[in-house]
């Protein structure tokens, strides 16, 4: 048992803040946070910094600079070790072929942003453009949205009833009235 807690630690430091994968060319940063090489610049990137401006470390919010980016190679070495072990139940399974990825940074689609009503990768969540807005799980909005369409189906079958009971009630006057006339 208490092997199966360590794993999982150790699983955990092995993934990316950012992509919520293993690590690929850990960097670690000024404020000692590690990150995916890619993730951290297109953090940069996503915040405009493109020379060594100072920027939020996406954990702790601590500045740093582009020019603190330092290899992690044992955690590089770790993060392989854990793959060759085939270790991946904190992250879940392998994408199957055909999963939709985001178009802009070929992320998995995790995360839905309630304001723009669309699903994005963890890279998006940290772009200015949906920094601000509610994002959530993608799986979470998914039961939302699943009970919003039923709440809304009831009221339609209820209007659908009603709409039947009022034709019905009109046939039955037109009927009255051509038996009168």
């Amino acid at each position: 048992m208490a092997l199966a807690g360590a794993l999982e630690r150790l699983q955990e430091e092995a993934i990316c803040p950012i992509c919520l994968e293993y690590m690929t060319e850990p960097v670690s940063i000024d404020c000692g946070h590690n990150f995916c090489r890619g993730c951290i610049a297109t953090h940069c990137q996503d915040k405009g910094l493109w020379a060594d401006g100072p920027f939020s470390c996406p954990q702790c919010r601590a500045s740093c600079h582009r020019s603190g980016f330092r290899p992690n190679r044992q955690l590089a070495n770790i993060v392989e070790s854990i793959r060759q072990l085939g270790l991946r139940g904190a992250l879940g399974p392998e994408p199957e072929p055909g999963t939709p990825l985001c178009p802009q940074h070929a992320e998995r689609l995790k995360l839905f942003c309630e304001e723009d009503e669309e699903p994005i990768c963890v890279v998006c969540r940290e772009a200015l453009r949906h920094r601000p807005h509610t994002v959530y799980p993608i799986e979470e909005a998914a039961q939302v949205y699943k009970v919003k369409l039923q709440k809304s189906l009831e009221n339609l079958l209820k209007e659908a009833e009603e709409v039947k009971k009022r034709e019905s009630s009109e046939r039955l006057k037109t009927q009255e009235c051509k038996a009168g006339a």
